[in-house]
């Protein structure tokens, strides 16, 4: 949602900036993430909407929730997001956060989709293949899917590599088909 992450783009960079200052980024991707993930449980969000609670009580809820997890930096965010009826925007809180955090540190989230599991030789041969192709460290997360039938695509942010057999054969079907 647009409006989600206009909402979420001041929160997420004085998150990330507090975290670099406090030398502690890895600790706020984890609190965010838990924060994101909680916002997105149907059993706390119906708490959460009860009308009946207090701001000041939803928040409370929600720290408590997250137990040790959670510092008073984060509970803090958490009081403030709740006080201005924000605490729906902590997924995309967290996704802003996580990409200020790849820009500094210079890598880049990559997901592999395969036909079937690659093996240690060949995830290692694509990481190089795909460090060289974006010039930074890659975070490499794999799925299957068979109906791929062979090859791989590959997903970085806004750049998708089809080479799934699959996708060659839709490829050469439109070729086909704009023949006629």
């Amino acid at each position: 949602m647009a409006e989600f992450s206009t909402i979420a783009r001041p929160y997420a960079k004085a998150a990330f900036m507090f975290a670099r200052e406090q030398n502690v980024l890895d600790k706020w991707e984890s609190m965010l993430g838990l924060a994101a993930a909680l916002v997105e449980d149907a059993q706390l969000s119906s708490v959460l909407d009860d009308p009946k609670l207090s701001v000041a009580d939803k928040a409370k809820v929600f720290v408590d929730v997250c137990g040790d997890q959670i510092d008073e930096g984060g509970a803090n965010l958490i009081a403030q997001l709740a006080e201005h009826k924000r605490l729906a925007v902590l997924p995309e809180i967290f996704l802003q956060y996580h990409t200020l955090m790849a820009q500094q540190q210079n890598f880049a989230d990559v997901e592999v989709v395969s036909a079937f599991e690659l093996d240690d030789a060949e995830t290692s041969k694509l990481v190089e293949s795909l460090k060289k192709r974006f010039g930074m460290d890659v975070r490499v997360s794999s799925t299957i899917d068979a109906a791929l039938i062979g090859g791989v695509i590959i997903r970085a942010g806004d750049t998708v590599i089809d080479g799934s057999v699959r996708g060659r054969l839709n490829k050469l079907a439109e070729q086909l088909n704009s023949r006629v």
